[in-house]
């Protein structure tokens, strides 16, 4: 009789718990979106206006709170946005409560192209149009440039992260060859690097012959500077 019971009692038990589980499932269902929230990260100046962010991820013209949370795909989502040229990374999800969030990582600017239209060069070496919303304080960059994206990113990378040579680079000519030029913000000669191979060296020969003209206020009689040679710093007047 005890074993009866027993077993009456287990499947009262299971029947609830399976009843409870399927309310909840079909009321979680039942639940539509209640809120956006968007945030940018790894950039703070983002170059993507908010409304378009919000047209990427709501794609129909129904309102918010009619959508039933169940309908989203948040692959699909987070697809939409990396699409936009402005977005690098993108993470959708929505909370128990239906609210809907994004994270959003844009591209991040290292060089801008000057030209009909013009457009920036990114970290990733690609191609990302400008902003209306903000203008990034980078390198001009002009000449053959889409025939040098790759050796174009990795000397703009190194002149971004370098606090000696980012203020001091305004912009960066490159011909058919991929030999570059270089222009600074408060000297009137140029630097003509050549091809961008042992950059490194280059600069830090060129970091020690500053110092050392700028304590003697020489360099104001050169026209161009040319650290193709290695271990040697040519200036011409």
């Amino acid at each position: 009789m005890k074993r009866y019971w027993f077993a009456i009692k287990m499947i009262f038990i299971g029947s609830l718990l399976l009843f409870l589980m399927g309310f909840a499932q079909k009321r979680n269902s039942e639940r539509t979106c209640r809120d956006l929230s968007v945030q940018f990260v790894g950039n703070p100046q983002p170059f993507i206006a908010l409304d378009s962010v919000n047209k990427l991820l709501i794609q129909n013209k129904v309102p918010l709170a009619s959508i039933p949370k169940e309908t989203l795909v948040l692959k699909e989502m987070e697809a939409r946005l990396v699409q936009h040229p402005m977005v690098y990374q993108a993470q959708v999800f929505i909370s128990i409560d239906g609210e809907i969030g994004a994270n959003i990582q844009t591209k991040k600017p290292i060089g801008r192209v000057l030209g009909s239209p013009g457009f920036y060069i990114d970290e990733q070496g690609q191609t990302m149009p400008l902003s209306n919303l903000y203008t990034a304080r980078v390198p001009i960059v002009t000449g053959e440039v889409l025939l040098h994206l790759d050796a174009l990113k990795k000397l703009l990378l190194i002149i971004g992260q370098d606090a000696f040579l980012e203020p001091m680079i305004t912009e960066v000519a490159v011909d058919a060859q991929g030999n570059i030029l270089l222009e600074l913000r408060q000297e009137k000669y140029k630097l003509l690097l050549g091809p961008v191979s042992d950059v490194t060296e280059k600069f830090r020969n060129f970091k020690a012959f500053y110092q050392n003209m700028r304590k003697e206020q020489e360099q104001k009689q050169f026209k161009k500077v040319d650290l193709r040679f290695i271990n040697q710093v040519v200036a011409t007047e």
